[in-house]
């Protein structure tokens, strides 16, 4: 569930959660982490927007570093188990200083899609 898309963002994921399946939460570059601190105890992802939602190959927004380290921060100070995601402008360049600072899932379209495209023709 977007943040930014959500009246009602605790409501939600509990509506979620109710029927037994996993519920996240997705922040887009612009929206500060700590939005988000009245539903990290009930969520199990956190999905940080790297790149303005809306088209892919979009250039790496370097803050998203930042806000995988505060929620990593935030998450062991709670003591607290949700999986930090990213989406967006994740390439070959930057995948290790994002998993450095603490993102667990990585989503790299157009990185992989352009790499096979080259490959295939």
């Amino acid at each position: 569930m977007h943040q930014e898309a959500c009246i009602h963002l605790n409501r939600t994921l509990e509506l979620i959660k109710s029927h037994t399946v996993k519920a996240g939460v997705v922040i887009n570059p612009a929206t500060p982490v700590q939005t988000l601190g009245e539903v990290l105890d009930i969520v199990d992802y956190v999905l940080v927007m790297s790149v303005n939602p809306g088209f892919g190959g979009q250039k790496f927004i370097p803050g998203s570093l930042e806000k995988v380290r505060k929620l990593a921060t935030m998450r062991n100070a709670k003591g607290l188990d949700y999986r930090i995601e990213i989406d967006g402008g994740v390439s070959l360049n930057n995948v290790a200083e994002i998993a450095k600072a603490g993102a667990e899932i990585l989503v790299a379209g157009n990185a992989v899609s352009a790499k096979a495209t080259s490959k295939t023709m």
